[in-house]
Parts: structure tokens; sequence; C-alpha cells
């Protein structure tokens, strides 16, 4: 098994389109870390975000606004040999990504983003009432920097191209 690094631009978003979560780390004040788990949608290379409107974590964005968003898919346990500890691993497909937060307050911009979350877990059309939407805060993140790797892939080159192109498959 190998660790692959990708870097077409589809398999990355098939990868991201394909986790329901994605976790989203900051450092506070005091330089501690600091992960949550949360919803998100994707498109043109922007990852957005919602949230309460107050809060700890938007007190550390107040003052940092630089993140980082990890998605992971596909965790599946694997070995070599099922008597050798060393030989198991965990394959999975992995996205990394950085960015910095800009907070979005425009009624209608808010609407358009949240269409964006909603369209990562539904296919229904939504309607949201003003009071929703003023009480959301919206985060918009411009991907600064991204990564794309999968472990535990297979050596076989036929195995590696065929996991690829479903990959890209997937949103087609």
């Amino acid at each position: 098994m190998q660790t692959l690094q990708h870097t077409d631009p589809e398999v990355i978003e098939a990868i991201i389109h394909k986790c329901d979560i994605c976790f989203v780390g900051v450092v506070d004040e005091s330089n501690k870390p600091y992960v949550l788990p949360m919803n998100f949608g994707f498109k043109d290379n922007v990852i957005y975000l919602h949230s309460a409107p107050t809060g700890r974590i938007i007190d550390i964005l107040n003052n940092n606004n630089n993140i980082c968003v990890t998605f992971s898919t596909d965790h599946e346990m694997a070995f070599q040999h099922p008597e050798v500890a060393c030989s198991y691993r965990m394959k999975s497909k992995s996205v990394i990504a950085t960015g910095q937060v800009e907070f979005v307050d425009d009624m209608d911009a808010k609407r358009d983003i949240l269409n964006i979350l909603m369209a990562n877990y539904s296919d229904m059309d939504f309607k949201y009432s003003d009071p929703a939407v003023k009480n959301v805060k919206i985060w918009k993140v411009p991907v600064d920097h991204i990564s794309c790797k999968e472990f535990g892939a297979p050596h076989d080159e036929y195995k590696l191209k065929r996991s690829i192109e479903d990959l890209k498959n997937l949103h087609k």
C-alpha cells in the first residue's frame, strides 16, 4: 500500500463532496488549537460554513481569521498480514485546505450561500425567513492552499487508475 498525492482539482472536489462534515481548526488568543466538526458547502474553490452569530469560535475568528479545514472519507482498515500489528493501516482519502474567513452580512448573498450549503445535503429547494438569515453567521473561506492524499492506495497501476476515475465520476 502507498500514499498518493492528488493534484487533479476534479479528484479533490469529488473527495470533498463525498464528505458530510469537515473539521475546522483555529488557534485562539492563548495559542491553543480549537477544532470543530461542521457542515459545509464547497463551490469554485471556496468553502462555505455557518454558525451561531456569537460564541467561542466567532471570538477566536475575530482575533485571528486563519483557519484549516480538513475533509476525510472512505475509511477502511487494511493490513498486509493479520497477525502483524505494524502492517495494519487505515485506508482513506483526505483534503486539507487553508484560508481566511470572511463573514458575509448581505442578506441576498447569505441566502445564496445557504443554498450552496444545503445543496451538499439535499436536492430540495429551500426558503429562508429574514429572521433566520439575520441570525446565522455565514463564513466564506476562499482556499489559499489545498492538498489531497490517498492513504493505503494499491500499488497496482490498474487499480490506481480505476480509483481515480471512480472519484472523478462521483458527481457526473
